[in-house]
């Protein structure tokens, strides 16, 4: 299925921002939002998981379902998982497109990614373990 991406700030996920290797962002950054008609299109439920793909790349998320969200969009916190698949390009300005962004959604069986494996498949280092 063919969506909008929108990404943003969300109180749980600024809540969390200071411990970037917790359980608790993971969980909040790799949630993505859908309204609960699309997930039924996609025969998927609360909990289950779901991949994203961008000309940038793939996650795997968390879908939830959320009624304010509209048909076709998903909404994911801003983090690790959102800037996985944003693209780098910023078209003069110095900030990417967090917001538009055209993804297709799939549901998967796949893993939701630490964020340490995130940051490593990126060539980066983790910022998970203690």
């Amino acid at each position: 299925m063919k969506c909008i991406l929108n990404t943003g700030r969300t109180v749980p996920q600024g809540t969390s921002v200071e411990h970037k290797g917790s359980d608790n962002y993971r969980s909040v950054t790799s949630a993505g939002f859908l309204n609960p008609v699309d997930m039924m299109m996609l025969g998927i439920e609360d909990g289950d998981r779901v991949r994203l793909t961008t000309p940038a790349g793939y996650i795997v998320l968390t879908a939830r379902p959320a009624e304010g969200v509209a048909r076709a969009e998903i909404f994911v916190a801003i983090g690790p998982y959102a800037n996985h698949i944003i693209s780098s390009e910023t078209h003069g300005t110095g900030m990417p497109d967090f917001k538009s962004q055209s993804v297709e959604i799939e549901p998967t069986e796949e893993p939701v990614k630490s964020v340490g494996e995130l940051m490593e498949a990126i060539g980066g280092l983790r910022y998970d373990r203690t």
